[in-house]
């Protein structure tokens, strides 16, 4: 009898095996977290010998040969005696660091270790996502200019309206996602380091280790941020960092997941009408069954893992509203879940839809052809106008028009056929004072406004100073796309 794999007989994330970048996975991966925490304490130790505590050179050196070599097995087992996991990785650091050991940790609580090491995962995440939120950025800006005069039909209460162009309603697509990049660039920019607080908040044990010298515990505050790369620390704190900062980092990406489902809805429904494609590789196979199948598979996705993204807000809020006083403890297992979900979740959004927008296909024939369908009905108030103009009457002319309207709906509804107005209008003698300028008064591009120039004009004052923010640091991404 055949053994199975024990390779996959355990549980994984298809967010790690499937979808996210192997960048954004080592951000929240063990070996990532627990050798910050190591860094981490190095740093205490360096800002408290710098004021004056009896720490040596020697002792920083020793942790520091130590900082990625971590012994998971040794501090799973030390985890299980005690239940306490930084415990079991100051104990574990220790026993690595002899000479180390009796100043690791020193004046920390938990959360040092923990906040800290979760506000530079977060800010981390930020650096991470924002130039793949720009590379889609600039490739849908990029399109929208190409194809800013080509007219379409556009829809309210998806039934066709006034007509727009596939350039314009792409800006619609990248003006939600410039307010994406405002928001979660702000997050990063606004983002505190924890710093050192103590137990609940007071510094209380940094203030004994210092002998009563709040400006030296002060001091340590700083210069343990700015050891970890964070211009400020918040000003207090309970015994965590307030969860609002989680709140307000998984509302913004919740509101990404937001408009990448609403973008790639219409570009699934796009796809329906064969107007617009996404990418589809030559030995890419649509369907087990129907071989000349072309699903959009990857806008698919990126709906599929938005929408899981979206109801990540509900346990970042909650899990605010249920920090009681200084810190309750069930915020860590849910925390472990959301931070890390809401980050893999919007980069394997934003790397689908990167690949994406790098490979769209227009199909400008089938958008005539829906044009077609519809403009003439769209074009009868011009007409009346034209008539008007040429001597006729406004309401004789509207009833004649309102008569030949119903005669060509009724043949495209009833039987199946084309949209046969025109034909009707130039095969009635009444409207022969027009018929020489009827092809003008139906040319499509004579419907889009200033489409055209709303494109050209949201880019340029949009669009490109953002850009220019990320200069040399934007993603371009491939039309080449793993599963």
């Amino acid at each position: 009898m055949s053994q199975p794999n024990t390779e996959y007989c355990g549980y994984r994330s298809p967010l790690s095996t499937r979808y996210a970048s192997p960048e954004m996975q080592f951000l929240f991966s063990e070996q990532h977290k627990f050798s910050t925490w190591r860094k981490l304490w190095i740093i205490l130790a360096k800002a408290q010998k710098e004021l004056g505590l009896d720490v040596t050179d020697a002792q920083i050196t020793e942790m520091e040969a130590h900082v990625s070599d971590v012994d998971f097995k040794a501090a799973a087992a030390e985890e299980k005696l005690t239940r306490h996991d930084v415990m079991a990785h100051v104990h574990v650091f220790a026993k690595q660091c002899s000479t180390a050991a009796p100043i690791i940790h020193l004046g920390a609580t938990s959360c040092y270790v923990g906040d800290n090491t979760d506000l530079l995962i977060l800010k981390g995440g930020l650096e991470l996502l924002l130039p793949k939120l720009v590379g889609v950025i600039k490739r849908l800006s990029e399109f929208s200019v190409e194809y800013r005069e080509l007219p379409t039909l556009g829809f309210t209460h998806l039934q066709p309206a006034q007509l727009t162009t596939v350039g314009k309603r792409c800006t619609l697509w990248v003006q939600d996602l410039l307010m994406d990049e405002r928001a979660l660039r702000g997050c990063r920019d606004n983002l505190r380091f924890r710093g050192v607080k103590g137990t609940t908040g007071t510094q209380a044990s940094f203030l004994q280790l210092f002998a009563g010298d709040g400006e030296k515990v002060k001091a340590l505050d700083q210069k343990v941020t700015e050891l970890a790369g964070f211009g400020k620390c918040y000003a207090v704190t309970g015994q965590t960092y307030s969860r609002k900062v989680d709140l307000e980092i998984v509302s913004a990406l919740a509101s990404l997941g937001a408009t990448i489902h609403k973008l790639c809805s219409d570009l699934r429904l796009l796809a329906s009408r064969k107007e617009l494609e996404e990418p589809f590789e030559s030995t890419q196979i649509g369907s087990s069954a129907m071989a000349y199948k072309r699903n959009p598979m990857r806008s698919e996705r990126c709906c599929a893992i938005a929408r899981h993204l979206i109801t990540l807000h509900a346990n970042a809020a909650n899990t605010l509203a249920v920090q009681w006083m200084e810190r309750t403890l069930d915020d860590s297992a849910n925390r472990r879940l959301t931070l890390s979900e809401a980050f893999l979740s919007a980069d394997a959004c934003l790397m689908t839809l990167l690949n994406i927008s790098q490979g769209l296909v227009v199909y400008p024939k089938v958008i005539e052809r829906n044009i077609a369908q519809e403009l003439p009905f769209m074009a009868t108030e011009n007409v009346i106008m034209a008539m008007v103009q040429a001597g006729g009457d406004r309401q004789v002319c509207h009833e004649k028009i309102r008569v030949l309207s119903h005669e060509a709906g009724a043949q495209v509804k009833q039987h199946g056929r084309d949209n046969d107005l025109i034909e009707r209008i130039r095969g009635d003698a009444y409207f022969a004072p027009i018929l020489c300028d009827l092809d003008k008064i139906l040319d499509p591009k004579t419907f889009t406004g200033r489409a055209a120039d709303q494109v050209v004009e949201f880019v340029r004052d949009e669009v490109e100073p953002v850009l220019a923010k990320y200069a040399g640091n934007i993603e371009t991404g491939s039309v080449g796309l793993a599963i």
